[in-house]
């Protein structure tokens, strides 16, 4: 058994009856209030929080007290510290990556899971398609502002292609019946084909998000308008100067059926 599949067996013993939260539940509110809240946090995660929203994002995906979470490809870890918070003594959160994003995200990540930080998170690195899930173990799981990163290529730098099909069946049969899939993403320009925005501009067409979840496992369940911006040129690098940290994008809520 490796590492990995050590730490996924860690999660078949964690019990959690939650298969998602209710919007405006007054316990879910005060949670994530007091985990963006602490002293504890990053100071410059902080600084992030206006521009990501996560009160608003989080309470939309329900995570509530107690929960079991996946973050999918969690990179430095802002919201999985958050999300960390909000879950508690009695939750857990299983924070994914792949080499190439430890490398990407190696700033953020310092010092963040460092002295016994987080104890109630475990960190997973593997490839997408090599990942391990156990079955009908996870109250939500979120994918956010990744989703395009299923079709991104670049093997020079360590990041292989993702079969994404196979991605969402793994997610299907991890997430509990009722658990939420939550999704933030770039905005791509509509029609847009994944493999050239993912590969050169690091968004996606939203409704090829739709179309991947599009089968018997998920229904969408709508989204809320916490993160668009009606001045971003779909056609820009996320990473531009003028647009970085403010682009256009979606916030989208499946449930498992």
């Amino acid at each position: 058994m490796d590492c990995s599949q050590a730490v996924l067996t860690l999660f078949l013993l964690v019990p959690c009856d939650q298969g998602g939260g209710h919007s405006g539940d007054p316990t879910m509110d005060l949670a994530i209030t007091e985990a963006l809240a602490s002293p504890e946090r990053i100071a410059a995660d902080r600084l992030q929080d206006p521009l990501r929203r996560p009160d608003l994002v989080l309470q939309f995906f329900e995570i509530t007290p107690g929960m079991t979470v996946l973050d999918l490809f969690s990179g430095g870890g802002y919201h999985t510290e958050i999300v960390s918070r909000v879950v508690g003594d009695h939750g857990k959160v299983l924070a994914h990556n792949n080499e190439a994003y430890l490398s990407f995200a190696s700033e953020s990540l310092a010092g963040r899971y460092d002295g016994g930080r987080l104890g109630n998170v475990e960190r997973v690195t593997v490839e997408a398609n090599a990942l391990e899930l156990p079955a009908g173990t996870f109250d939500a799981a979120l994918a956010l502002l990744t989703w395009h990163d299923f079709y991104h290529v670049d093997e020079d730098h360590g990041w292989p292609a993702i079969d994404a099909a196979a991605m969402v069946r793994k997610l299907c049969a991890a997430l509990k019946p009722g658990a939420v899939l939550g999704i933030t993403d770039h905005v791509a320009s509509a029609g847009s084909e994944p493999a050239e925005s993912a590969q050169t501009l690091h968004r996606i067409d939203p409704q090829r998000i739709k179309d991947d979840l599009a089968g018997d496992c998920f229904v969408f369940e709508g989204e809320i308008n916490a993160l668009r911006n009606s001045a971003d040129d779909h056609t820009l690098s996320v990473f531009a100067e003028d647009i970085r940290g403010r682009t256009d994008r979606v916030v989208y809520k499946f449930r498992r059926r």
